[in-house]
């Protein structure tokens, strides 16, 4: 049976931007519950999908669909390039990416993600995945557990909290979701232990999938994989995430200046749609709450 996900974000937006024609290719690097997808296989006549996903559980949603225009890549898209040489595709018309952690995964309670439900500290988006929270929280120095804090989640007393983590952890080991919110406690601002959990969370997250890492290495396989006039649909949840995208966007890079030619044109393989990035109406927002912090940028390839 498939499983339940919640309304996809930004739907329309997504769908507009890629600029669909019935008869082209498209990947959908985050395939999930399929959501973007269903809608994507909707307007094509003739043309082809490919859905990527490394967690097991969205391959029932795939199955699900029973459409023999879509392919499903049980992957991590920063494998793109690879599989679509395997599957002997040059270049595609548009690829959609719905970066970020799955309300399915959130709300699994198993899967350790959420802070609403005590499991085993877990937080892998791919379950034969080597690297664990628990393994991040009891294994990793003082000196790295104050650099994701710092880095990933943005926690302001990440040094504080990285030497709290490795003294809790001296006297027992923090096996579950509820260990670790113990320390936390100590630690929170007052008021806003919630917003102070769900950014220790997301940077052990970040850490366990490399998810900062295979999204560089996604962007940078975009150019190849596009055709010209191709278009690049991207969502993104987090400040770290949306940095990364629009400056590959706007740079064809992740840090400095864009790079010049000898009569100065500018030398990147995109070319930004979206001036500034397109958000959720409050409408939206109210109606699927995981819309508040998205950002949706849009760019074709040169």
């Amino acid at each position: 049976m498939p499983t339940t996900y919640h309304e996809p974000v930004l739907l329309q937006a997504c769908i507009d931007g890629l600029n669909l024609t019935p008869g082209g290719i498209y990947v959908d690097i985050t395939f999930g519950g399929g959501g973007h997808s269903r809608e994507i296989l909707n307007q094509l006549d003739g043309g082809r999908l490919f859905g990527f996903d490394q967690d097991a559980d969205a391959r029932a949603n795939a199955t699900a669909l029973n459409d023999p225009r879509l392919t499903f890549v049980a992957s991590n898209f920063r494998n793109l390039k690879r599989y679509m040489r395997l599957y002997k595709v040059e270049q595609v018309d548009g690829i959609l990416a719905d970066l970020g952690i799955s309300s399915h995964q959130i709300d699994t309670p198993e899967r350790g993600f959420s802070t609403r439900f005590d499991a085993d500290l877990d937080m892998r988006m791919n379950q034969q995945g080597d690297r664990t929270a628990r393994q991040v929280v009891n294994e990793y120095s003082e000196a790295d557990l104050h650099r994701i804090l710092g880095m990933y989640g943005e926690v302001t007393n990440a040094k504080t909290l990285a030497a709290a983590i490795i003294s809790a952890r001296s006297n027992q080991p923090l096996k579950t979701v509820n260990d670790l919110k113990a320390v936390l406690q100590r630690y929170a601002p007052r008021g806003k232990e919630n917003k102070y959990a769900a950014q220790v969370f997301q940077a052990l997250r970040i850490e366990v999938n490399e998810e900062l890492l295979a999204l560089e290495e996604f962007l940078e396989q975009v150019p190849d994989v596009l055709k010209p006039d191709g278009r690049l649909v991207v969502m993104s949840y987090h400040s770290l995430e949306d940095r990364l995208v629009k400056n590959f966007i706007n740079k064809g890079k992740f840090q400095g200046d864009v790079e010049k030619d000898l009569y100065g044109n500018e030398l990147k393989p995109l070319r930004s749609i979206t001036r500034k990035p397109i958000e959720a109406t409050p409408d939206e927002v109210a109606r699927n709450p995981r819309a508040r912090s998205a950002k949706l940028r849009i760019a074709e390839k040169l």
